[in-house]
This record gives C-alpha cells, structure tokens and sequence, in this order.
C-alpha cells in the first residue's frame, strides 16, 4: 500500500496518534468521511447533468386540433333499450 511495509506503516500511524491524539482522530475520519460522501455526491449529479446534456432532448408535444364549434353543439342522443 503506497509503497509501505508493516513496519513503516505502523509508524505512520503511531506518529499520526502522538501528533493529534486520541480524542480527534475520529474527528478527522468523520470529516474525511463526510468531505468524500460530498464529492461523491457532486460527482454524480455532474455525471447525471453530462449526461442530460448529452441525450437529445424530445420534440415537444404537437399541438392538438381545436373541435370545431358546429360539432360541440351537436346533442348526442340517448336510445333506451327495449
């Protein structure tokens, strides 16, 4: 991993717990967890508006044809059944 044996990484993070100590460490992972969900969520809405962008948009709905006015006025009539 990154070029580190056991032992090396070891004091990596030895070094990091002398440096911050015990009670922000978690802090930091929180925040680096936090900023991380951030850019995955940034990085998809970019990928989802690339995409929109993209795609061709659909034609707009035809307009549709007004009824003429002598064939609303026409009564429907109703049969009965015998």
């Amino acid at each position: 991993m990154l070029g580190l044996g056991g032992g090396e990484l070891v004091m990596v993070l030895a070094a990091v717990l002398v440096l911050f100590g015990a009670k922000r460490i978690p802090e930091f992972a929180k925040g680096l967890g936090q900023g991380i969900k951030e850019f995955r969520k940034a990085s998809s809405g970019m990928t989802n508006e690339f995409h929109n962008a993209m795609s061709p948009e659909p034609p707009p709905p035809a307009p549709s044809k007004p009824l003429p006015s002598s064939a609303s006025a026409v009564p429907i009539a109703v049969v009965p059944k015998a």
